[in-house]
């Protein structure tokens, strides 16, 4: 039997296509009418608020606290560190003026409100965030200081995609300041292992920890780590970075203290952080040709009552009853916190209702008619095993008291199975027996979504880096970083034919 799926298009027709139509089935977002600024709808927004409830939670027990800086900064705070603001520069909007008046009945700016100083649209924090700690660091006893800000952030992309790259989006940026590189390295490492745990945990997102080579540091960086997924494309996506920042910022922004021999001293600090991309990341790992697939620790809602209603008076026995069902799911726990169960009382046929939600990626939904209700059923079905071998949609009937049972134990198998699935495609799609660069290009250029390659190199730097870059750029790769726990280099150096040190990732990139 064919199998009709309920998006326009699918995954392996065209899958950019297939990730537009997944946002806007399942009701995440849309556009705003300023390029490259979207619209999070309810459902998109409730994902987001899930994880950055989760992730708020692990911050404040890894000791730090939460703060909040302005979204205006000016000019000459960036101009302190060059580095910084030469890697910013290209993205970065500027307000020059504080007020329009009415010219010939149109709205124009105000010649003779020009700021004193420009003030830039917060791209990142860590120019007004270091100013504030060279106010706030006066001795080694205010150290560490440990700070996180969940915040939106302004970046003029020219390309942009819901999510993956938009002009504003939402993140959390964490900022520390240490009393040595030893303290500060360790704060970094333990947010990489803090973002892969919450990615492989609540997401069910399969990641790579590493470090980034030296072309792909953060501006200003001495060091950036990342975790790294590989979406359904084959593509890998950023999902998080820590960088260690050395005594750099603190140098241009005169975070200094006393130390315990009485002498000055420049911080070691750090800056992190995760965004809204995180959701784009869930769509493309977990989504199917029948919508999104949210798992179960950030779904807004993990089971969903669909009633039957056929606007009869019968209609208030059957909510009646399914509100019965609510509270009793409601009583038990998953992962910690208490179900959260919705009903969904909209007007309308169950069958569309139904497929809505397996659009927006629910859990588990169950549909419940008059006849359920009578015979004390529920009807299930699973969003991560939507059809049976047959190819019909495969729901299950049994009483309600057994699925109350049941429920916690299931959503969390549905949590660990995403993850597992997702997890073996990942194995499965890295090379590691690409031996020379047309072997790389006849991979990447043979096959519609290839995967990742992974090489030994040199970690050359300089000039012979750039050279690899431009090798690299012309098939459109990128090296992703140097995955934790690898196996030590065996061979030469892929693209230089020297002592290898290390073993990078390549991949076409989001």
């Amino acid at each position: 039997m064919s199998q009709k799926n309920a998006l326009p298009v699918t995954r392996q027709e065209d899958f950019a296509a297939w990730y537009q139509a997944v946002i806007q089935e399942a009701d995440l977002a849309e556009e705003s009418g300023v390029r490259g600024c979207m619209i999070m709808r309810p459902w998109g927004y409730g994902i987001w608020e899930r994880i950055q409830m989760l992730l708020d939670r692990k911050i404040k027990e890894s000791g730090h606290e939460n703060c909040y800086f302005p979204l205006f900064i000016p000019l000459s705070y960036f101009a302190k560190e060059a580095e910084h603001v030469e890697g910013f520069a290209k993205e970065m909007a500027v307000v020059t003026h504080h007020r329009l008046k009415m010219e010939d009945g149109a709205l124009v700016v105000d010649p003779e409100a020009k700021l004193e100083e420009p003030l830039v649209v917060r791209p990142t924090s860590e120019t007004v965030i270091g100013t504030a700690f060279s106010r706030w660091l006066q001795s080694w006893r205010d150290l560490p200081i440990m700070v996180n800000q969940w915040a939106n952030v302004v970046r003029w992309e020219m390309r942009t995609r819901m999510f993956l790259r938009t002009s504003e989006f939402l993140w959390q940026e964490g900022h520390t300041a240490h009393e040595n590189e030893t303290d500060a390295m360790a704060e970094t490492l333990t947010i990489l292992q803090m973002y892969r745990d919450f990615a492989q945990g609540p997401l069910a997102m399969p990641v790579i920890a590493g470090e980034k080579p030296e072309n792909e540091r953060f501006p200003g960086a001495v060091a950036t780590y990342s975790i790294e997924a590989m979406m359904q494309d084959g593509k890998a996506l950023q999902a998080g970075t820590s960088h260690y920042l050395g005594q750099n910022f603190a140098h241009a922004q005169n975070i200094r203290f006393q130390d315990r021999e009485g002498q000055f001293q420049f911080a070691h600090t750090t800056s992190w952080g995760v965004s809204t991309r995180l959701v784009g990341g869930v769509i493309m790992t977990h989504g199917d040709d029948d919508g999104l697939k949210v798992p179960p620790q950030i779904a807004p809602h993990q089971i969903v009552i669909v009633p039957m209603l056929r606007e009869t008076p019968e209609d208030e026995a059957l909510l009646a009853y399914c509100a019965k069902i609510r509270t009793a799911l409601i009583d038990a726990s998953a992962f910690g916190e208490p179900l959260r169960v919705l009903i969904d009382k909209k007007p309308g046929k169950a069958g569309p209702k139904r497929w809505g939600w397996v659009k927006k990626g629910a859990p588990i939904i169950l549909e419940i008619g008059g006849r359920d209700a009578a015979g004390e059923q529920v009807t299930m079905i699973r969003r991560d095993s939507l059809y049976g071998e047959d190819g019909r949609l495969a729901n299950q009937a049994m009483h309600w008291e057994s699925f109350v049972g049941q429920a916690p134990a299931l959503l969390d198998q549905i949590q660990t199975l995403m993850f597992c699935s997702a997890k073996a495609r990942l194995d499965a799609e890295i090379r590691d027996d690409v031996t020379d660069l047309e072997g790389l290009k006849a991979h990447f250029e043979g096959s519609k979504y290839p995967g990742w390659v992974a090489v030994d190199w040199c970690r050359p730097t300089g000039e012979a880096l750039e050279k690899v870059v431009e090798q690299l750029k012309a098939l459109k790769l990128t090296i992703r970083n140097t995955p934790e726990g690898s196996a030590p280099a065996s061979t030469t150096c892929f693209f230089t034919g020297g002592p290898a040190v290390e073993r990078v990732l390549l991949a076409r990139a989001y």
